[in-house]
């Protein structure tokens, strides 16, 4: 990502030298390239000579890039000869329509930017982070006088400590089960709390000291939560001795039911430990880092250390260029992760990369604290890093396994539909709707590499003009307006190893008319090169028993062992889900609108003096306009224009 300007060219951050191309017209013509270089000398001028980030832009507004460099002009003009670039940044020069430069103070500055641009912008030459989620994390909330434990993801807005994070929703909930267990805490809602008069289950099945109804005073409940929080700030043995003193000494006076709890009680923070694996001896807190590549694919295995405990990983798979090295794509991973996501105090990395110490003063700058970033070669955390080596390599193995599979897959589905060469890109649509209600269509991709989601889409299907329930002409309108956007996507500079825009084979859930809709469709369109089949459901809908068709075949089924069969069956369902899920999001935000939401000005603190005074948007309806100004915390500009709102019928 950083730029050392040297006397000889210097190397594009993310874009790694390789050995030069003697004719970088094998992938741009020599007159797209001197295009592209003539576009570059001419803004180089205006470029600022300090520190900075630059964005190369393509004819269509796309961005192919976003760098940064100590001087900007001198890293640009790098740019400008015609020969000795290899094949990617040739690539890139020649499709290069414009620039845009943005100068900062320092490096550090730039480095911040360049991270949160290319997570915005995604450019196609630069490494970009997959999966860029929140992290869970454990909060007991102090905003009330019995503390509540719970996970929580985004802004730490509640008042309370926060434990983390965790690698997954499946970690923290499986240690907040396991500290209910232990300490007895709450997880109640504050108003299920202030509603009781009896203890709930959990007090029943001994996962809730019960404080609702004072089976506990909140001075001994506190010394729980207390507990707890030792726990979780690495003080765990100290926990547990207590507790194994206090079962001792209820043992020694025959107090055997709290003998019986208080065993309970540690074998639950056993099982916590048992079940975080690796957990560190002399590393309080630190992130992990480790990557490996294999075939041209990258992956970042992530371990995150808290209070000496192993609070879990996951595994990146960064779209990156095959010719980057490890290290490469390691430190442009990190400017964009941690972009997110807050650093731990120790940051240990399996390779050494160029811009540790840039990376150590952009997390200072975000942390306020000291972060320090190393690559360790001995000791306790050369072990984690070895470990999380470990991992990464098995992951990638498992993916590539995976990958291997699918092409094998998208290979057997080729020849069953006829296609000349293994589709790199299967789109699959569904409807959903309720007697033509809240219509959707939905669209899921499939590759090489599985399902991709990022590229799914949904369309509200305008009924206004369509018979209820009229499934022919729901399909045509998603259809038409795919293939519509379809036709202006041109791509003459796309890159040949990009996962591609224009599908090879479509898959219509539907039978033959819905095979014939589909066909006209694409035919008005004036998109060509697609292949189309349909899948209808066999006799009872029974799966194993569908027909297919196909232009230019009869209708025809798969044996019931298949491959092909089970994969198309696949698609189908993983569309289904799909167009089911995105329409009862949509019925379900129907169900919950309130005719108030129209009402352009008034937003939800009027909206709420309004319900609070008349109970209900009809009561809102039918009240006179004197009614409405006398509305505590609601003008009469605001009044007047909700009367009128509903005397108009609107």
């Amino acid at each position: 990502m950083s730029v050392r300007d040297t006397d000889d060219m210097p190397e594009e951050e993310g874009l790694l030298e390789e050995a030069p191309c003697a004719d970088p017209s094998e992938t741009q013509t020599t007159s797209s390239l001197k295009r592209g270089v003539a576009v570059i000398k001419r803004l180089c001028k205006h470029a600022p000579e300090s520190p900075g980030v630059y964005r190369m832009i393509a004819e269509n507004g796309d961005v192919l890039y976003v760098g940064k460099a100590k001087n900007v002009r001198k890293r640009v003009a790098s740019y400008t000869r015609l020969a000795g670039h290899v094949t990617r940044i040739a690539r890139m020069i020649a499709q290069t329509a414009d620039m845009v430069f943005i100068a900062v103070e320092t490096e550090t500055e730039a480095l911040l930017l360049e991270a949160n641009l290319i997570k915005q912008m995604k450019p196609r030459f630069n490494v970009l982070m997959r999966d860029d989620k929140s992290f869970p994390y454990i909060l007991i909330a102090r905003d009330h006088a019995a503390a509540q434990i719970g996970k929580h993801r985004g802004a730490r807005a509640r008042k309370g400590d926060y434990f983390g994070p965790f690698a997954s929703v499946w970690a923290v909930n499986r240690a907040i089960n396991a500290l209910q267990r232990a300490f007895l805490l709450r997880s109640c809602t504050d108003s299920f709390y202030e509603n009781r008069t009896r203890p709930c289950l959990l007090y029943q099945i001994k996962r809730c000291a019960a404080p609702c109804t004072g089976e506990i005073s909140l001075n001994d409940y506190d010394e729980l939560v207390a507990e707890a929080k030792d726990f979780l700030t690495g003080k765990s043995r100290a926990v547990r001795e207590r507790l194994a003193a206090e079962m001792t000494q209820a043992a020694e006076a025959l107090e055997f039911e709290r003998a019986a709890r208080l065993r309970d009680r540690i074998s639950a923070l056993s099982a916590i430990q048992g079940a975080q694996g690796i957990n560190p001896r002399s590393v309080e807190e630190a992130d992990v880092f480790a990557i490996a590549k294999e075939a041209g694919v990258f992956c970042i295995e992530a371990f995150f250390f808290r209070a000496y405990q192993n609070w879990g990983n996951r595994a990146y798979f960064p779209r990156a260029d095959p010719s980057l090295s490890e290290e490469e794509v390691l430190s442009a991973f990190l400017a964009q992760f941690y972009g997110e996501h807050p650093a731990a105090r120790l940051v240990l990395l399996s390779h050494e990369i160029e811009d540790r110490a840039l990376l150590a003063d952009a997390l200072y700058v975000r942390a306020k604290r000291r972060v320090e970033v190393l690559t360790p070669q001995r000791g306790e955390k050369r072990e984690l890093v070895e470990h999380a080596l470990t991992n990464a390599r098995q992951e990638l193995g498992r993916k590539l396994a995976d990958q291997q599979s699918q092409e094998k897959l998208l290979a057997a589905l080729g020849a069953v539909f006829g296609l000349k060469a293994p589709p790199r890109r299967v789109e699959v649509y569904d409807n959903s709707h309720t007697s033509g209600a809240q219509a959707i269509g939905a669209m899921i991709v499939a590759g090489a590499s599985g399902f991709l989601k990022a590229h799914y889409r949904t369309w509200n299907i305008a009924t206004d003009q369509l018979a209820p329930g009229d499934d022919y002409a729901m399909m045509r309108q998603v259809l038409a307006r795919r293939f519509a956007r379809l036709a202006k996507e041109a791509e003459p500079d796309a890159d040949p190893e990009a996962f591609p825009a224009k599908p090879d084979l479509i898959i219509i859930d539907g039978g033959r008319g819905q095979f014939e809709v589909a066909r006209e469709a694409l035919n008005e369109s004036g998109v060509s090169g697609v292949a189309i089949a349909s899948i209808a459901k066999g006799a009872d809908r029974n799966a194993g028993r569908e027909t297919f068709f196909v232009d230019g075949r009869e209708p025809f089924r798969l044996p019931p062992n298949d491959p092909a069969l089970y994969f198309v069956q696949r698609l189908r369902d993983e569309a289904h889900r799909f167009a089911i899920g995105t329409h009862r999001a949509r019925r379900k935000k129907a169900f919950t609108t309130s005719p108030l939401d129209e009402i352009a000005g008034v937003g939800p603190a009027r909206k709420r003096a309004l319900l609070h005074a008349f109970g209900s948007a009809k009561a809102i309806a039918g009240a006179a306009l004197s009614d409405l100004e006398q509305t505590p915390g609601v003008n009469k500009a605001t009044a007047r224009l909700v009367y009128e709102h509903f005397q108009r019928g609107d």
